[in-house]
């Protein structure tokens, strides 16, 4: 039996299929060909159920991806977000370290120079120090015993046996104390001598060739002593010694009676 398809009218001008007649000229029968038409709707209406089904589940999965990315994308903002703002929290903290090094820069350079300053009066201190210990005293001879003049002028006295030359600022070969600081300091001259009808004992105390004061004795016979002392303000370089007296005489022996002395008693 052939089946005849069911069409849509389009317009007047369609034609209309009537039942077929069958090869034998018995007409179709038209109960079947009325059953056949919806038959064919419902399996068209399945397959676009079916592909309409498909679509949907499609478009959520497609729906659910998009809203995956668009939570990733929110994720990944917020993310980077954060990573910003931790890039601005260090930045600042970096700024702040480096104010911190560059104070604690200025405070090294700072303690470098106090240090300095430090250092350099500690220095100058024990120089000064060492300058201010500062004293002598010497005996005529340095060794067995003699008298020295007379002499018609002033003769510099050279002081040769040494008990003590602390800043070695006296020379015991030239009999010259030359001030090593500025300073007040104080000379004292101890003269022996025999007697003698004619010549006194004496010796004379000059500051870079001025005449301070003289320790003399005079007797005719037997012997005598004499003393003599002062404090002078030395600047750096001054020279101290001592002279005979012109006609005059000085004795010193083993048991040195004829002496000069110093030490500085403070700088100025």
């Amino acid at each position: 039996m052939e089946r005849t398809m069911c069409f849509p009218l389009q317009s007047d001008n369609d034609i209309v299929p009537h039942p077929a007649e069958s090869q034998g000229g018995e007409p179709t029968n038209v109960s079947e060909h009325q059953q056949t038409c919806p038959q064919d709707i419902h399996a068209v209406l399945r397959e676009m159920s079916a592909s309409l089904a498909e679509q949907r589940v499609e478009t959520r999965h497609l729906q659910r991806e998009n809203e995956a990315q668009t939570a990733k994308l929110e994720k990944q903002k917020t993310e980077g977000e954060k990573l910003k703002t931790e890039l601005e929290k260090q930045k600042t903290e970096g700024d702040k370290l480096k104010q911190q090094l560059q104070v604690q820069a200025a405070e090294l350079i700072a303690v470098r120079a106090r240090s300095n300053v430090t250092d350099n009066q500690v220095e100058a201190l024990r120089r000064d120090a060492e300058v201010k210990r500062v004293a002598f005293s010497a005996s005529l001879l340095a060794s067995g015993s003699g008298t020295i003049g007379p002499f018609n002028t002033q003769t510099n006295l050279v002081f040769r046996f040494v008990f003590s030359n602390i800043g070695n600022a006296y020379n015991p070969n030239t009999g010259f104390f030359i001030a090593p600081v500025r300073g007040a300091y104080h000379f004292e001259v101890y003269v022996y001598g025999h007697g003698h009808p004619s010549h006194a004992s004496a010796a004379a105390l000059f500051k870079n060739g001025e005449h301070v004061c003289i320790a003399y004795e005079h007797q005719t016979s037997g012997a005598g002593t004499s003393a003599n002392g002062a404090t002078l303000l030395l600047e750096v370089g001054d020279v101290v010694f001592l002279r005979l007296w012109q006609n005059t005489r000085i004795y010193d022996d083993e048991n040195h009676p004829s002496t000069f002395s110093g030490h500085l008693l403070f700088t100025m």
